[in-house]
């Protein structure tokens, strides 16, 4: 009992601290989840070249991409509220097919930091194994 009141108090002494201090702690729907973490890093870090891996909510469908290569493109909006754009490559891998807003997106790719949030992209196989194989996952589906 005594170890309980022991933890219960300097519980409350933590928590006092960080009140105090101002600190903020995010709720825990907010917190990076292992696979995401390379994700928020490079997104507070403003990194680019960064293989990462997520899941998102669709916001936005944008046109295709069709200068050069042919890109899907769409935006996803992480559990933080941060928004990406998806540039998925469909002369290398297959377009996702019935993607529609509020549909729930799980990526692997490269993350390229922009002022917008950045750009996830290389989310398909390269024929030319040269670089780590992307996908995208909807519905139970892989496109990669």
């Amino acid at each position: 009992m005594k170890k309980i009141l022991f933890l219960v108090f300097i519980s409350a002494l933590a928590y006092g601290f960080v009140r105090e201090q101002g600190i903020s702690i995010p709720a825990l729907s907010q917190w990076s989840r292992g696979s995401d973490s390379a994700l928020q890093a490079a997104l507070e870090n403003k990194q680019s070249d960064v293989q990462v891996q997520g899941e998102g909510v669709v916001s936005r469908l944008l046109p295709d991409d069709n200068e050069g290569s042919r890109h899907q493109r769409f935006i996803v909006r992480l559990v933080t509220g941060q928004t990406l754009l998806i540039a998925h490559n469909i002369d290398l891998a297959p377009r996702v097919t019935d993607l529609d807003n509020g549909d729930t997106v799980g990526f692997y790719g490269e993350y390229e930091w922009n002022p917008k949030g950045g750009v996830i992209h290389w989310t398909h196989h390269d024929p030319n194994n040269r670089h780590v194989g992307g996908w995208l996952k909807h519905r139970g589906n892989t496109y990669q």
